[in-house]
């Protein structure tokens, strides 16, 4: 066995452990799941709650963001609504002044300085007993709030939960694709909730204790993933990051390859910071799943996304090299050339049933997912998981390229 046989079955063993480990989490909280699914959550009391909206360059949405708050259905005399204009240099500042007068919604204007500054802003400027952040460009749904409160009368070892992220209306390819990535994560995000793993607090309405800020802090820019950065640092000081999938949360997706292609390198990019940042936490006992699973995960998942795509390029080369050799040697016979791959003599039927199992898996994730958030399937599933296996390597390698580098990528 050489080399590239060993770190070809070292990438397929640890890919199916980190499905199948998130399989069997699944196949250990059925019954909670769908408990949870089934009931429609009531919070005993109502804490007072403040929903922090970040704006910068977001004329398009803020006034459709501003109204699903208004919308919840949570007392109005329990619900602060503070937007914060970053130095937008649109008309953002302008659609917010349109609530001026109302008395659920304050409105401030600062200076640019990253959405962590205007986040904290808000922070700063309320004193309720809760605190979340909702992206200007995202939607809650009505029952959302009242469904994350309630899990947090649940446990009050919860210090900040999570909510399930769908996307708003998909109408470009790229968008129509996102929608299942989206679906994947959310049942990831709630396989890690109850693994007590969770790495990101979303900035699409990802609540909050107050006593969080007040123990490690507030947000900071984090290579421009502040949301990832507080969830690490939460990981790191032992507080409890839950998941409540049936808190729904609609965002705009880009809409075109170019602008996914940025969000994810900015991303990716902010992963693997954050990792280097915090890898005082790999494979420590007292951080639990967290350190031995989800920091991990991330690292072999990208590796061997990278790996692959650098294995299928390189076997694809050689075969253009050695068919255009016979073709100028030998003369062109007609169009009976075949794509013969030489898996350097790797059992395939090995390979290919690992990697069959692989997107099984993959594809009950959406599929459960997919009843979670309550999203319907369609035909674009195929195209998500076709497309994303050609794109994605490109935006890991970016990253990764980036990291190396020390060059931050832009926000948009």
């Amino acid at each position: 066995m050489n080399i590239v046989e060993i770190v070809t079955y070292v990438v397929i063993f640890f890919g199916l452990y980190v499905e199948i480990f998130l399989f069997i989490t699944f196949l250990e909280h059925k019954k909670d799941l769908k408990k949870r699914s089934n009931t429609i959550s009531t919070p005993k009391a109502y804490p007072t709650v403040a929903v922090i909206i970040p704006c910068w360059n977001e004329e398009a949405t803020i006034h459709s963001t501003i109204e699903s708050v208004l919308a919840l259905d949570y007392p109005k005399d329990k619900l602060q609504i503070i937007a914060v204009d970053d130095g937008s240099t649109d008309g953002t500042w302008n659609e917010m002044k349109m609530y001026q007068d109302n008395p659920h919604v304050k409105i401030f204007q600062k200076e640019n300085g990253g959405k962590h500054t205007a986040v904290n802003f808000g922070i700063e400027n309320t004193d309720t007993e809760f605190i979340t952040c909702l992206d200007a460009d995202s939607f809650v749904h009505q029952d959302a709030l009242k469904n994350i409160v309630a899990m947090f009368e649940e446990d009050k070892n919860i210090m900040a939960i999570a909510p399930s992220i769908v996307i708003f209306k998909p109408q470009t390819f790229f968008q129509q694709i996102q929608k299942f990535d989206y679906i994947m994560g959310a049942y990831v995000k709630k396989m890690l909730s109850y693994l007590g793993a969770i790495h990101v607090t979303p900035g699409p309405f990802s609540v909050f204790r107050r006593e969080v800020f007040q123990k490690i802090g507030n947000f900071r820019k984090a290579h421009n993933t502040e949301d990832m950065e507080i969830a690490f640092r939460m990981q790191e000081n032992k507080m409890k990051i839950a998941n409540c999938h049936t808190a729904r949360v609609y965002t705009v997706a880009p809409d075109s390859l170019k602008k996914l292609y940025k969000q994810r390198v900015r991303w990716i990019y902010g992963f693997i910071q954050n990792i280097l940042d915090y890898r005082r936490l790999i494979f420590k006992k007292t951080y639990g799943n967290f350190s031995f699973f989800t920091i991990p995960a991330g690292i072999v998942s990208i590796s061997a996304t990278v790996y692959i795509f650098f294995s299928v390029a390189y076997n694809l080369l050689v075969w253009i090299i050695k068919e255009t050799t016979n073709l100028v040697y030998s003369g062109f016979t007609g169009f009976s050339i075949i794509f013969k791959p030489e898996w350097f003599y790797i059992n395939i039927n090995m390979v290919f049933f690992a990697i069959l199992i692989l997107y099984s898996i993959i594809i009950f994730g959406i599929i459960m997912g997919s009843r979670m958030v309550k999203e319907k399937l369609s035909l674009y599933v195929i195209a998500y998981m076709l497309t994303y296996s050609i794109i994605a390597p490109f935006w890991l390698m970016k990253s990764i390229w980036n990291s190396v580098i020390s060059r931050k990528p832009s926000w948009r």
